[in-house]
């Protein structure tokens, strides 16, 4: 959600002379997406951020595809995924494809020998459990149970971790993040129907310029590989900066959900979309209040996209034994539904207490070798009735 946003010190005019105490020259850099063409941040480091003193051997992180094409109802055991020390070792992509890769973490250690940039997408991470600090040049943002966190390409970041129990759901988009086009006015501003607000945007706070020297390791990932830089600077040496390109986070119980007279479709939920994607969230809301109204979701054919649900918390009317951290894969090609009895036990209900987290891909998604491990093998029979 760009919002225009300035912390620390920066000079009254871009490129011009802004000197330290000192009398040296402080070290301008444009953080430019599309080109000069789309957002942007003017950053201002103590030191040039180009000096790299080693770089290591580039490693694969590619998702190793188990199941490219399938056409089965497919549930995956999120919170089966077993926690490890290291960040960027916990994550574990289960669901992927061109636009964006879906990944699970359990992460037991903050970052704290090295920091992580992504430069080839913009990463959504959902905080199923857990809190702490997300820490960057651009300053600090708290995070806890609930929150999105949207870190765009190129954000040199760590996360710092209150305890070792944190769950993850991340989101790796190859196109920006943004909020849902039809929410916004020609200016850019979320308009008054939206689900949420400029209000409810928590942008960067408490810049803490590092101004060190020495050797700092970034691990950089670029298409599908982590390269290991050694920098002779402080990636948080920011003394100020300005602009629209930073972090920024959104909290799910932050999202007024929209309801009607009947059964509301999918794209009331809407939170993010990005290119041949969206991002849903399903929160506490009063149901449709039609005299005659079925609150349980019709059966409905995914003709153009895949749907992917992940539960969060609370009691979910059209699924039954959900349990926290699962994720149900629904792909394009055959219809899905409500869980026989649903339907008719969710006659005359006022309002339900749900938490989840959706997205629709456009273009279907492969499962990695880390989901079959995690998998559900009958979910796909969980439709079944007796039939004389």
């Amino acid at each position: 959600m760009p919002i225009y946003h300035t912390l620390g010190t920066i000079p009254p005019k871009r490129h011009t002379v802004f000197r330290k105490p000192n009398g040296e020259l402080y070290a301008e850099e444009l953080v430019s997406t599309e080109g000069f063409s789309s957002l942007y941040s003017l950053v201002y480091h103590c030191h040039p951020p180009t000096i790299v003193k080693s770089l290591g051997e580039p490693y694969s992180v590619e998702p190793k595809i188990a199941r490219e094409k399938h056409l089965k109802h497919t549930s995956l055991i999120g919170f089966n995924i077993a926690p490890e020390d290291d960040y960027l070792q916990s994550r574990k992509p289960v669901l992927v494809n061109s636009d964006l890769h879906i990944s699970l973490a359990a992460p037991r250690k903050s970052m704290t020998n090295y920091f992580y940039k992504n430069s080839q997408a913009d990463e959504v991470i959902f905080i199923h459990q857990g809190s702490g600090t997300l820490k960057t040049g651009f300053g600090k943002i708290r995070f806890a149970y609930g929150d999105y966190l949207v870190v765009p390409r190129g954000t040199i970041y760590q996360l710092e971790f209150d305890d070792e129990q944190n769950r993850l759901f991340i989101v790796e988009s190859f196109s920006p993040i943004r909020s849902p086009k039809r929410y916004r006015n020609e200016y850019g501003q979320l308009m008054e129907h939206s689900p949420y607000c400029e209000r409810d945007i928590r942008k960067p706070s408490d810049l803490e310029t590092t101004d060190e020297l020495g050797d700092f390791k970034v691990l950089i990932k670029k298409q599908g590989l982590i390269y290991p830089y050694t920098y002779g600077t402080h990636p948080f040496d920011f003394v100020g900066w300005d602009g629209f390109h930073y972090p920024w986070a959104f909290s799910i119980h932050d999202f007024e959900p929209i309801t009607g007279r009947l059964h509301q479709p999918p794209p009331v939920h809407q939170t993010f979309e990005g290119h041949n994607f969206v991002i849903c969230s399903f929160v506490p809301r009063k149901y449709d209040y039609h005299p005659l109204s079925i609150p349980a979701p019709y059966n409905h054919s995914n003709v153009d996209s895949d749907e992917v649900l992940y539960y969060v918390d609370g009691d979910f009317m059209s699924r039954k034994s959900v349990v926290k951290g699962q994720i149900t894969l629904h792909p394009g090609g055959i219809p899905h539904g409500p869980h026989p009895g649903t339907v008719e036990k969710s006659i005359g209900k006022q309002e339900t207490a749900e938490l989840a987290v959706m997205i629709d891909p456009f273009r279907p998604l492969m499962l990695t070798e880390d989901a079959v491990k995690i998998e559900d093998e009958s979910y796909h029979k969980s439709w079944q009735i007796n039939v004389e």
